[in-house]
């Protein structure tokens, strides 16, 4: 199968130089995924000038890109990323999902050892070894300073439709 452009490197080097022992809480990992976040929308936002000469396409396309990238951060946060690539991408990428479950492994450990909440925690997150519910409420509740993050280098643009709740189109940085 055939993946996008954006798809071949991303994150290839923010995330994936992430260590799980510098990784002590949830605090840090949410600064560390920004930043890959970050570099990542730096990455798109300095491209797209050439991308956009050689396509000719709308200038909402920027935004599509961000927002596809946000998604697949998600993805791969969250562990569904389907994309393995190549052998040398699949090996990168096997690298990662383990180094993500590490993590999570240390927050999991941190929530289970702290003064409150940590029986409901146990509960919520038992039998779970890969910690995929765990990633999914991590990013459920990261994901809107991730999306700031990705988005910050880019200082205008409409987004690809309507989003924003007033019905109208989203004014700069693709926020509302």
């Amino acid at each position: 199968a055939c993946a996008p452009f954006r798809r071949l490197h991303v994150c290839d080097q923010n995330l994936e130089q992430i260590e799980p022992i510098k990784i002590t809480n949830t605090h840090n990992l949410l600064v560390d995924v920004c930043m890959a976040a970050k570099f990542e929308g730096q990455s798109i936002t300095r491209e797209y000038p050439k991308y956009r000469a050689t396509y000719n396409d709308s200038p909402s396309q920027i935004c599509t890109m961000l927002a596809r990238s946000f998604a697949d951060i998600g993805d791969i946060i969250r562990g569904k990323d389907l994309y393995r690539g190549n052998n040398k991408e699949k090996t990168k990428r096997e690298k990662l999902e383990e180094n993500l479950k590490n993590i999570f492994g240390h927050i999991y450990e941190e929530l289970t050892r702290g003064k409150t909440n940590k029986e409901a925690a146990k509960e919520r997150y038992k039998g779970d070894e890969n910690y995929y519910q765990l990633r999914e409420d991590w990013w459920a509740l990261n994901r809107q300073e991730i999306w700031k993050a990705i988005t910050c280098e880019h200082p205008g643009g409409t987004y690809f439709r309507k989003t924003c709740v007033a019905g109208n189109e989203t004014e700069s940085n693709c926020r509302c």
